[in-house]
């Protein structure tokens, strides 16, 4: 008697399954995937191509619960069935495709751009952050996802973009500053891409949003008396860590600069005010507070001649830290101890203050004139 050929076995194997009840096929489909699983040689191999239409046929007659077990197993291969896989990765249902996403090392890049192109948002959440994410992977996304994959892409370490990718997120965040700032402090992001993000900042020309350390700015002195200075509210330390990665993120690509301190002051942006003073200066936070509430603008004067401002940017410091504007003689001392003030002498004073206060803080005891 002559023995069935492997393509004959297939054909009857694929009959059985078309007249087998559901119940039967996941039955079926289980056993297979127990011994794919317990095979990790070159015969896997094999047989992985030799039942990959066999899996195909079973699940199309299985569950969807039985369909999430199958995606679930097989994202954990190496050497998985092509066919089945594209399957299980482009499913409707997400709790189907996700797993095979996520995981799945066996499903190739131009798969992943086919599914980011034609499937929904937890589909391509799903690719955004898989471990790795080549490039080509990553402009599918762009080009076709939202929101949610901008951030999941760029917050993924694994991420790779091309520089149409960068093009297309830069175009996305004018609208969106956490896009923004989020790309902005990735790792790696090329400078380049980094200048384009910060050369206009974002709602530069819509009003100002006020934050939790914001003041009222200067009123105008010809509609009404000066009343007595207001000491800015001190911004948190909440407030701090958010302002301090965008503030770092200026500092680094040379955006930190008179233009943009002038409008933390204009606006009120205690919290960006204090934490650009405090990096362009290099001294500590707690300096800078002090000076800025410190009734004689004489320390404030050094902090912004050390962190190498211009004495249009000073003064609108001075104006804008409490609720009335300079009086003419404030005003002429000001200009007077900026012009004088050479900048080595501003750096090394505001230097020694930051040492006299940290001496005084881990000395509460000593006198100010005490040895």
């Amino acid at each position: 008697m002559m023995a069935n050929s492997p393509a004959d076995i297939l054909v009857e194997l694929e009959e059985a399954v078309a007249a087998s009840p559901p119940e039967r096929c996941a039955r079926i489909l289980s056993d297979i995937v127990q011994l794919l699983t317990s095979r990790h040689d070159r015969a896997h191999e094999k047989l992985v191509n030799v039942v990959d239409s066999i899996l195909l046929r079973l699940a199309e007659r299985v569950t969807s619960s039985a369909l999430v077990q199958l995606s679930k197993a097989l994202a954990e291969f190496n050497v998985a069935p092509q066919d089945t896989l594209r399957h299980l990765a482009s499913h409707d249902d997400p709790e189907v495709a996700c797993p095979i996403l996520l995981k799945s090392q066996a499903l190739s890049a131009l798969d992943l751009e086919a599914v980011a192109r034609s499937c929904g948002e937890r589909h391509q959440l799903a690719i955004a952050t898989r471990d790795k994410v080549e490039a080509a992977v990553a402009e599918a996304l762009v080009r076709r996802g939202g929101r949610a994959i901008y951030l999941a892409l760029i917050k993924n370490p694994g991420t790779r973009f091309s520089g149409a990718a960068y093009a297309g997120l830069i175009e996305k965040s004018a609208a969106d500053s956490e896009i923004t700032k989020t790309l902005a402090l990735r790792p790696g992001t090329p400078d380049v891409v980094l200048r384009k993000l910060l050369a206009a900042p974002s709602g530069e020309n819509a009003p100002a949003k006020p934050n939790a350390s914001s003041v009222p700015p200067a009123q105008d002195a010809a509609s009404s008396p000066i009343p007595a200075r207001i000491v800015p509210k001190r911004p948190c330390s909440t407030d701090y860590a958010n302002a301090r990665p965008e503030i770092v993120a200026l500092s680094r690509v040379g955006k930190l600069n008179d233009s943009t301190v002038n409008r933390f002051a204009i606006r009120g942006e205690m919290a960006n005010l204090f934490t650009a003073l405090s990096v362009l200066s290099a001294v500590p936070i707690e300096i800078i507070e002090h000076v800025m509430t410190d009734a004689d603008c004489e320390g404030l004067v050094m902090a912004c001649r050390a962190s190498r401002l211009n004495w249009q940017t000073t003064l609108a410091i001075l104006s804008n830290r409490g609720g009335a504007r300079l009086s003419f003689a404030e005003r002429e001392r000001a200009q007077q101890i900026f012009d004088t003030l050479l900048l080595s002498t501003s750096q090394w004073t505001v230097r020694w203050g930051e040492i006299a206060a940290s001496a005084n803080t881990s000395d509460p005891g000593r006198h100010k004139n005490g040895g």
